[in-house]
């Protein structure tokens, strides 16, 4: 794994060691701070070069994903009336590449164990798993001219992302720490956000080749429009802490135009 990242900078190959145990303590802080961390230089250069080069190849074969949604990516929540302004809907493009059409760099990066090892410490999670789902467990999403990726919570817990290539412009994470709680869903809290009126929004400009984590089932977040002829492109790493999850049928054919 030394060719893919860089394990001076950040040692996943020798947990137990000091510069494990403070890597592992330096990303759990900003956890807690801030909701997320970024790791710049995760991978090397001629890795991330390698791995941008095989998506590209493949570009032709991604699945145009463009819908309105709500921030929940549900037609309807129990309570909730229909108008209310936490249902605001937004649109949302990208072209989507699945695990079974990556391979490669990100393919080996996800299977290495000791990635989910380190995630799961940084999480603070006895262990992390792989998802079983074909489709779903590794996703490379681009955004062309104009496209993003809207307001919006995810299915799991934490979200892990690698950007792999910056647009000329925009293309920015937008992201609103935890907005709500597993007990309190705060649609009043999640309207105001919506409706640009939470000062508490963070936005952050991601370097190609870091490693980025945060608390996306509970963290509100976007990618704004990009501008420019040069697609952002980033990888996607499901992990859950649980074996054998996968999407439905229903699901699958509603991110990715098809079931496996």
């Amino acid at each position: 794994m030394q060719d893919i990242i860089d394990l001076d900078t950040y040692p996943l190959d020798k947990p137990g060691t000091q510069g494990y145990d403070a890597l592992v303590a330096r990303c759990r802080r900003a956890l807690a701070r801030d909701g997320m961390f970024d790791l710049a230089g995760f991978l090397r250069p001629k890795a991330l070069e390698q791995a941008l080069a095989e998506v590209a190849a493949k570009q032709h074969q991604a699945f145009t994903h463009a819908r309105d949604h709500n921030i929940y990516f549900r037609k309807e929540i129990p309570g909730l009336a229909p108008d209310h302004s936490a249902l605001k809907l937004f649109h949302t493009a990208n072209h989507t590449l699945c695990a079974d059409q990556i391979g490669g760099v990100l393919e080996r990066l996800y299977e290495w164990p000791a990635f989910a090892a380190f995630l799961a410490a940084c999480m603070e999670k006895p262990a992390l798993y792989t998802m079983d789902d074909p489709l779903a467990r590794l996703n490379v999403m681009a955004y062309r001219e104009g496209e993003a990726l809207n307001w919006h919570l995810d299915r799991s817990e934490f979200t892990t992302t690698i950007l792999l290539q910056a647009p000329e412009q925009g293309g920015l994470f937008e992201y609103r720490t935890d907005l709500r709680s597993e007990t309190d869903p705060n649609y009043e809290g999640v309207a105001r956000m919506l409706a640009g009126m939470d000062p508490e929004v963070q936005r952050v400009k991601l370097v190609a080749g870091g490693l980025n984590v945060f608390r996306g089932r509970n963290t509100a977040h976007r990618v704004t429009p990009v501008i420019g002829d040069t697609a952002r492109r980033i990888a996607v790493f499901s992990f859950y802490d649980r074996p054998g999850v996968r999407m439905t049928p229903e699901e699958q054919k509603g991110f990715y135009g098809r079931a496996a």
